[in-house]
């Protein structure tokens, strides 16, 4: 039926027909044909309470637009089904620009509903008519609630031109000064914020906080002056507001620009801000005092923080801690490092941590023995990462006292950071015999990031150890140190009893990258062991490796008994691009599980090229509907390289 309709009489007949299809279908149409002369039958549609006819209707309506439409759909604005007006006004916000001159004799009409209505629609006609037409709305309507509507709207025109106006409505009722100072913010115009600084003295309390608010957003510097001469002989709230309203205007790196005399006065209120229950103005205190604070600033916000739940105000928790280590180290944050309440040393830990010279070393090491567990963990950890070589003897006692794993370990970060402190090679490598695995393998990282020829000695003589877990800690610290200057002991490791020291010592060839190709005859054996991670392990390494010279041995990994190392050696052979194993490929795909499949038909779309591409074709019959969905995946990929 829609097809037959080619003509625009076809197409007003059926707009009239009693079957909805024909008339929906119809109504698209004459959207479609720009159909003027269905203008009337389609705004009755809009009253249907068929939904799928009235969204026809309103696509219909949209398309063809223009003043009939607009003329048209104005008498809709009276009816008394709220479904029918507020998609009558949803197209006349979108097409109410074609006639401003049919609206405007609705401003007259004498229903102040249906005024709103309009001054609602000409908020959204970004025309300079509409907005005279809302200006006198604004200042000559009788009714409070067209004149707010009419502010609302000039708002999102925002055009410069009517701060006049606006303006001079901020003599109206207070509900329609609030709409004029967000309208006024919203234009964003020096005239906008001029007009705002010079209603502030005559507005009231509420009036002026929402002006502060605007100007404080809309960041004119030259409202600078007027908020500072308004700080004193207002409510502390508004005060508070100014505070914040400043701090967004200057930015913190301006903050320090001011007179000593302005910062001080400014300062004064920033503490006092502190008290505050608003987030955004604790906030803007931080970052103001973050700039110009001083010591009392510091003791304020520790205070402060130590009261705040770091877990529910996780913004306010971080900014307050940011702005203590921005004052730096100073007797406050000495005294709440000292205190005997845990939240405040906590707060003062949290600040520490932030700073980068070694001041508060002393303090934090006092600290640790006398706090819970948990701040002895935090105390020592700092300590560890300022810490210099005359700190040694701190570490010391704590490695021979404590029995905490996480505090050995960062002990050991310590000692592994100190390269010219005598004896710390001895110190940290005894930790490797620990008992706790968590502490050898930091002391293990701490031996590498050494990296000390002593060290070097030290681990080639444990390579020799009975212990398997000692020797394979030892060749992998060679490996990390220097395969080629390791190499027997490395080469030595590949026949080892352990898999796990076999598997290591493969993984140090890692370390040269394409020169482990010329230590293939050593390696290729591994191919062949008993234990799978140690096949894995070279596979890895010869896709690393990457050369023509590996690409066979990769392929014969392929017949391994395991899914895992087929795997990695199907990863492999995408990743370079080896055509020559698609056959292999193809192959394995009849008889492997769909882990396996899967991988190959990745790999496939990887590699590309005609006989990939021709592979992946003939699975693309498989019953499995997601072999089917990877296949074509695999096959958009190939198409996609040839564009």
């Amino acid at each position: 039926m829609e097809n037959s309709l080619n003509t625009a009489p076809q197409v007003i007949e059926a707009l009239q027909s009693t079957d909805s299809a024909t008339i929906r279908g119809a109504a698209f149409n004459a959207g479609d044909m720009a159909l003027h002369d269905a203008i009337p039958l389609l705004c009755a549609l809009v009253k249907s309470s068929n939904i799928g006819i009235q969204e026809a209707a309103e696509y219909a309506l949209r398309k063809i637009r223009g003043p009939h439409v607009v003329t048209a759909l104005l008498p809709l604005l009276r009816s008394e089904e709220a479904p029918v007006r507020n998609v009558a006004m949803d197209i006349l916000r979108e097409i109410g620009r074609d006639s401003i001159e049919s609206m405007q004799p609705y401003l007259q009409d004498e229903d102040p509903d249906l005024r709103i209505f309009i001054t609602d629609i000409l908020g959204y006609s970004p025309t300079h008519q509409a907005a005279l037409l809302l200006a006198k709305a604004l200042l000559k309507d009788p009714e409070v609630n067209v004149r707010y509507q009419a502010a609302v709207s000039l708002g999102n025109l925002a055009f410069p031109e009517t701060v006049p106006p606006l303006c001079q409505a901020m003599h109206d009722e207070e509900w329609v000064q609030f709409a004029v100072v967000e309208a006024l913010a919203k234009i964003k115009d020096p005239s906008a914020a001029n007009g705002l600084v010079k209603l502030l003295p005559q507005a009231s309390p509420l009036v002026s906080s929402a002006i502060i608010d605007a100007l404080g957003g809309m960041g004119d510097i030259k409202a600078i002056p007027l908020l500072f001469s308004s700080l004193e002989n207002v409510s502390v709230p508004l005060r508070h507001k100014i505070v914040k309203a400043i701090v967004q205007i200057l930015s913190v790196r301006s903050l320090s620009l001011l007179s000593a005399k302005s910062q001080e006065r400014l300062r004064i209120y920033l503490l006092e801000a502190l008290t505050d229950n608003d987030e955004d103005i604790l906030l803007a205190a931080l970052q103001g005092l973050s700039a110009i604070g001083n010591e009392t600033a510091t003791e304020a916000i520790i205070n402060l923080a130590t009261g705040l739940d770091a877990e529910r105000q996780p913004e306010l928790y971080e900014a307050a801690i940011n702005a203590i280590s921005s004052l730096g180290y100073n007797d406050m944050l000495r005294d709440a490092l000292r205190s005997d309440d845990e939240k405040c040393i906590s707060v003062a830990m949290a600040a520490c941590r932030l700073l980068t010279d070694h001041s508060p070393v002393e303090e934090l090491k006092n600290i640790f023995w006398r706090v819970s567990p948990e701040l002895r963990r935090a105390a020592v950890a700092e300590v560890a990462q300022m810490g210099e070589c005359t700190d040694t003897p701190f570490f010391l006692s704590i490695m021979e006292e404590s029995e905490d794993a996480e505090v050995l370990k960062s002990a050991l970060v310590f000692f592994g950071n100190q390269h010219a402190c005598p004896e710390v090679e001895d110190i940290v490598f005894s930790q490797l015999d620990h008992r706790y695995v968590d502490v050898q393998e930091m002391a293990l990282e701490a031996c590498i990031n050494l990296h000390s020829p002593k060290l070097n000695i030290l681990f080639k003589q444990r390579a020799h150890s009975e212990d398997p877990m000692q020797r394979m800690m030892a060749i992998y610290a060679l490996g990390r140190y220097s395969v080629t200057e390791n190499l027997d002991e490395i080469t030595q490791a590949l026949e080892d009893s352990s898999p796990r020291v076999r598997q290591v010592a493969i993984e140090a060839f890692q370390n040269l990258g394409p020169q482990a190709e010329d230590f293939l005859p050593s390696l290729l054996p591994r191919l062949l062991d008993e234990d799978k991670d140690v096949r894995i392990a070279l596979v890895d390494l010869l896709g690393q490796i990457g050369t023509a010279s590996v690409m066979p041995h990769i392929i014969s990994a392929l017949a391994d008994e395991n899914d895992w190392v087929k795997i990695r050696a199907i990863e492999a052979l995408g990743v370079h691009k080896i055509v020559d194993a698609v056959p292999y490929l193809a192959q394995m795909f009849e008889t492997e599980n769909p882990m396996v499949s899967f991988k190959i038909i990745e790999a496939l779309g990887m590699i590309g090229g005609n006989m990939a591409f021709s592979v992946l074709l003939s699975l693309m019959g498989n019953e499995d509907p997601e072999i089917q969905h990877a296949t074509a995946e695999a096959v958009a990929a190939i198409q996609a390289e040839q564009e």
